[in-house]
């Protein structure tokens, strides 16, 4: 085994992480960090949230097309965006009667391909 690497077991799969020192780090240090990374896993805390910053990580779409794309019904697509977008994880500009949205935050896209990669990617 490779100094630095703890291999844990998940179910069939193993997981590698790379152990960090922490000894020259203030803990306290953290804390803003930490409530940041709270309240964004919040925000992320919602399947249908999480299915709309999916389909955004390749880029901008209207309203319509995520819509289409993910078949969630209007209302219930206006409530999680208005939540993504007050938490400002997404951002929305207004092309005549369209609206269309993107990801905000670089950290987001980072976490939603780490989610996707954990979650989705297909097992060998």
């Amino acid at each position: 085994m490779t100094a630095g690497l703890t291999p844990v077991p998940v179910g069939d799969l193993h997981i590698t992480f790379k152990s960090y020192k922490l000894n020259n780090m203030n803990v306290k240090d953290m804390i803003p960090a930490a409530e940041s990374a709270a309240v964004l896993m919040r925000s992320l805390s919602h399947p249908q949230r999480l299915l709309v910053l999916c389909a955004l990580v390749d880029g901008e779409k209207s309203v319509a097309e995520l819509l289409h794309d993910l078949g969630i019904d209007q209302v219930p697509m206006s409530q999680q965006l208005m939540r993504l977008r007050s938490d400002g994880l997404v951002e929305a500009r207004r092309e005549g009667t369209s609206v269309y949205y993107h990801i905000a935050r670089a950290e987001v896209l980072t976490i939603v391909a780490a989610l996707h990669s954990a979650y989705c990617a297909p097992l060998k």
